[in-house]
């Protein structure tokens, strides 16, 4: 708890004081260190400032001050010791000790760094956490968080999303400083890749501004020995104050020494630690002390920001910083200052102030990597280079991009088949176990035909959502994916995008939801509003039982091509979209294509097969909880109310369980609504289907998995694909024909997102309008495409 949260006549023991710099000296000189008593002696009639009792004199302090200092209190500490009597006179000086120093280990830490540097690595090495490594940037979108215990202290561990430096140009660079100044994480660890350092130590000298405690992770350290460059990471961090620790985070090497050393910083035991200044030469300095020294006057707004910090900041016009600032009183004064010194610098340097501080800084890096840094006379870049020249070349780029995803299609739907008929034996095997022990009854369709018939028919397909998320988690960590960004940018462009909206695209072939969020990473609104209304086109992994269902049915012999053709008219459908929004209701805006090219890693097996765990895990809780439920309500509306008919009007079971299936709650819905998809081809059960996929695109399959186990008649165990072929005896012809497969299939594709894809764009957008028209816009679009691919196909068949 913090001292801010005591009462009047409460007494607290010191654990630590939180904030940095001057501010955090001040108040530790005054006695708030680890393991002092004190006492809430009396509030202002305002309850601010508060009147406290310390080291046997009396001090006031703000509660926004108190609230810096983290403290257990007197009764928490009798609590703790399993004491019967509230008397502190039992807590003697050893057992306070004790247990502040028991309190005292836990150290919150942030992992700081650029895009594709392997914080998220380093995170899951440590933590154990299942949190993926995408090797671009924009993966990691929010502070992810975890936690651990060393050498007796415990570790939480804070991810936060990869930025270049801490302006306020993108989402991510905001979040990062918001969290450093609002959690105030003990010590910040920044993740640096030991073979580019003059571009990653641009964000550690904005980290020295801000004067908190680091440790420097040299992560990626054996690709800087393999370049045969060498660097003296000792000399190098004591030049800059922050120690420096070579890490490997793909295989643990140097993990413990990075831990230790956090420690020693935490412990305030590390001699390396000392505070610097980045020298931005005399003019620039000039200015930097003007207001510094002015912003000290006022010590409620250094809490959370170093003075020198602010003074930078503000120079370089940062419009974060002065929102922050310009409640406070002496605003006005600030910013006249601010605008003059801007003037004067940009005279004397002849440049925009900016640049001529970001120049300071890279002259600064480059010269101490001079004295420290020595190089090889190894190319290393060089096979990055030979691979880029294939697969970004103006003649193979689209050809081979093609073939991946073709490839990805192919192995998806023929090496799945072969564990997907193994399970779809096996859920056949329990149906027909199950049949032969149970009496008839309620339970026992309840567990075959809703539990059963509806889990079971989705479970299938695990295998190939496995294989679809390997590629695209090779893709991702092997850097290919931001190629494609790459080769995509100028068809982006001519759509009102540009090549880094094509990223959360491709993510959204694996989950709409993460893909939506992933939209961060763009700058510009109107773009991140294209973006993620036409992402839900992407045909997502939980359509995928959907097509290997249907396509596996009725076109097992031209699977990948018809694949590739439902992927490839989302994609177009995405396009047109993009087009129409862009032309009527965002003005079109120029945004840089800006995004870094990282060198191909082949990524390891391990961090692979723990992104395909963490799918499947997904999906299984996917099976165990929605989808169980959906078809265990789906089950229950298509067997109530029981249809009392004469025995003599019912020729078989199956004419009987289907005149049940018409007139229960979920055929009487399905009527109701069949007028409306009669045009496409659908009946009614195929209607059900799709309302229900709108809380999960996997429940379509379930769903038609539990209708149509209800007219097996017990008689017929086979796969679902069997009975999607049968003659249906109320027609005279099949439920599904090749023709109404597609048209189902591309509504599928088409229709709504699912109601988590529509919350992330409503908690992205910032206002429900946008998932309503995605809701509408996207159905009227699937309804008007498929009415004419089935109305068209009859013309030729």
């Amino acid at each position: 708890m913090r001292l801010s949260d005591l009462q009047t006549g409460e007494k607290a023991v010191i654990v630590k004081v939180l904030g940095h710099g001057a501010f955090r000296k001040r108040i530790i000189e005054m006695g708030f260190v680890r393991g002092q008593k004190v006492e809430v002696l009396l509030n202002a009639p305002l309850k601010d400032p508060i009147k406290y009792k310390i080291m046997g004199y009396e001090v006031s302090l703000r509660r926004s001050e108190a609230f810096m200092v983290e403290v257990i209190s007197i009764d928490n500490l009798i609590n703790t010791e399993n004491t019967e009597t509230t008397s502190t006179s039992i807590i003697n000086d050893e057992t306070v000790k004790q247990i502040v120093d028991r309190s005292a280990k836990t150290i919150n830490i942030a992992l700081v760094g650029n895009p594709n540097c392997g914080k998220t690595s380093l995170f899951n090495i440590a933590s154990g956490a299942h949190e993926h490594v995408g090797n671009y940037s924009g993966v990691t979108v929010d502070a992810k968080k975890g936690y651990f215990n060393y050498k007796g202290y415990h570790f939480n561990i804070y991810d936060l999303p990869g930025t270049y430096s801490l302006s306020a140009y993108t989402p991510e660079e905001i979040y990062v400083r918001h969290h450093l100044s609002e959690e105030m994480p003990d010590v910040i660890v920044n993740v640096v890749v030991a073979s580019n350092l003059e571009r990653n130590l641009y964000l550690t000298t904005e980290l020295i501004d801000m004067d908190i405690s680091m440790v420097i992770a040299l992560n990626m350290y054996d690709e800087l020995e393999d370049s045969g460059n060498t660097l003296d990471y000792n000399t190098l961090g004591k030049m800059i104050g922050v120690p420096m620790v070579p890490t490997v985070s793909k295989n643990g090497k140097g993990i413990d020494k990075l831990f230790d050393t956090i420690i020693n910083v935490y412990e305030n035991q590390e001699p390396t630690v000392r505070h610097i200044h980045i020298n931005h030469g005399p003019i620039i300095e000039e200015g930097i002390t003007v207001l510094k020294n002015e912003l000290k006057t006022d010590p409620r707004i250094l809490k959370h920001f170093s003075p020198r910090y602010l003074a930078i900041k503000l120079l370089e016009g940062d419009k974060e910083i002065e929102i922050l600032l310009h409640k406070e009183q002496n605003y006005d004064k600030w910013i006249a200052i601010r605008d003059k010194e801007r003037i004067k610098i940009e005279k004397t340097l002849g440049e925009d102030v900016e640049s001529a501080i970001a120049n300071e800084k890279y002259g600064f890096i480059s010269g101490a990597l001079k004295e420290t840094l020595t190089l090889g006379n190894k190319e290393t870049a060089r096979t990055t280079h030979l691979i880029d020249s294939l697969v970004t070349s103006k003649l193979f780029g689209f050809p081979i991009f093609i073939f991946i995803m073709w490839l990805m299609f192919e192995a998806t739907f023929t090496v799945g088949a072969y564990p997907m008929s193994w399970i779809e034996s096996g859920v056949g095997l329990l149906s027909e176990w199950v049949n032969s022990i149970m009496s008839p009854g309620p339970l026992k369709n309840l567990i075959i035909d809703g539990v059963i018939g509806g889990v079971g028919g989705v479970i299938v397909f695990l295998p190939n959502i496995l294989i679809l998320y390997f590629f695209i988690s090779f893709m991702e960590d092997s850097g290919y994916m931001a190629r494609a960004a790459f080769i995509m940018d100028k068809i982006m462009h001519k759509i009102g995008l540009h090549g880094k909206s094509f990223i959360p695209l491709i993510m959204g072939f694996g989950c709409n939801v993460p893909a939506i969020i992933a939209t961060r990473t763009i700058e510009s609104r109107s773009s991140r509003l294209i973006t993620m209304l036409i992402n839900p086109f992407m045909s997502c992994s939980a359509r995928l039982p959907i097509y290997l269902l249907l396509v596996g049915t009725f076109f097992p012999n031209h699977a990948s091509i018809v694949f590739l053709g439902l992927y490839f008219t989302g994609i177009l459908l995405a396009i047109v979209t993009a087009k129409i929004l862009r032309r009527f209701l965002f003005k079109k805006d120029e945004t840089p294509f800006v995004m870094e090219l990282p060198p191909y890693r082949l990524p390891t097996v391990k961090a692979t097969f723990r992104h395909m765990w963490g799918k499947a895990e997904q999906y299984l809780r996917k099976m165990g909880g929605i989808i169980l439920v959906a078809s265990i309500i789906i089950w229950f509306l298509s067997y109530y109310p029981r249809t009392n008919v004469a025995p003599e009007t019912i020729t078989n079971t199956t004419e009987e369980s289907m005149l049940q299936q018409k007139n229960s709650y979920i055929g009487q819905i399905g009527q109701f609504i069949e007028p409306v998809v009669e045009p496409l081809g659908f009946n009614w059960k195929v209607s059900i289907a799709l309302i229900s996929g709108t809380a999960a695109k996997e429940l379509v399959v379930s769903t038609i998995g539990v209708l149509y186990s209800e007219n097996d008649a017990e008689e017929n165990m086979g796969p679902l694909s069997e009975k999607l072929k049968a003659i249906n005896p109320e027609t005279g012809q099949p439920d599904f024909t090749p023709l109404i497969a597609i048209s189902f299939m591309v509504f599928v594709l088409l229709y709504l997102p699912c109601i988590a894809s529509i919350v992330a764009i409503v908690k992205e957008a910032g206002s429900w309008r946008w998932g309503v028209f995605s809701i509408v816009y996207n159905t009227s679009i699937a309804w008007i495409v498929s009415f004419l691919v089935y109305n068209i196909g009859k013309l030729f068949i």
